[in-house]
């Protein structure tokens, strides 16, 4: 059956859960990675019509924006911290047809590597856009189901529980890394 879904709140914990690192007051956007693939142009020596072939999928570049000033997340960028952090995204999804709330979970591991403020202008919010970058690791869940699940390091993508890379990691001998696993 057919249903419309709807995300109606969200939060962004930048770091560990710890309560201080919650952004639900100052979220203002958050755009999770688009997840688009990668194609090369391919022109047969022997053919009249090209073909585009997909190499892979396009690096991943979260975002988000908050109001005010964060010197806490400061504290994440930059050459003196290039530790990844982990960045865990949560949002309220309304299902139109039954009514009933579903959870939306994001897990991104990555570097801060975008701080943008506004201009300050007396009597207006100021507003600060954040990038993420560096992303080794990207796993959704809708409903406390695992939807898409990438790791970097162990060469590791689940699409719908499925390992898209199994056959691939299996021929070239890649170990099953700690890591994939969260």
């Amino acid at each position: 059956m057919s249903t419309l879904y709807v995300l109606e709140a969200a939060n962004l914990f930048c770091g560990d859960h710890d309560p201080k690192n919650s952004k639900h007051l100052t979220l203002q956007e958050l755009k999770l990675p688009t997840l688009e693939a990668d194609y090369q142009d391919h022109m047969p020596g022997g053919s009249k019509v090209g073909i585009e072939i997909e190499v892979g999928i396009k690096k991943l570049e979260p975002t988000f924006k908050l109001v005010g000033f964060d010197p806490e997340l400061l504290t994440q960028f930059g050459l003196g911290s290039r530790i990844k952090h982990i960045y865990t995204a949560y949002g309220e999804v309304r299902d139109r047809r039954t009514g009933a709330s579903i959870e939306l979970r994001a897990v991104m591991e990555a570097r801060l590597g975008k701080i943008e403020s506004d201009a300050f202008k007396r009597g207006d919010l100021m507003t600060t856009d954040f990038a993420l970058h560096e992303v080794t690791h990207y796993e959704v869940y809708f409903n406390n189901q695992e939807k898409w699940f990438w790791d970097f390091w162990s060469n590791t993508l689940r699409i719908n529980g499925a390992d898209e890379g199994q056959t691939t990691n299996t021929i070239l001998r890649i170990p099953r890394a700690a890591t994939a696993e969260r």
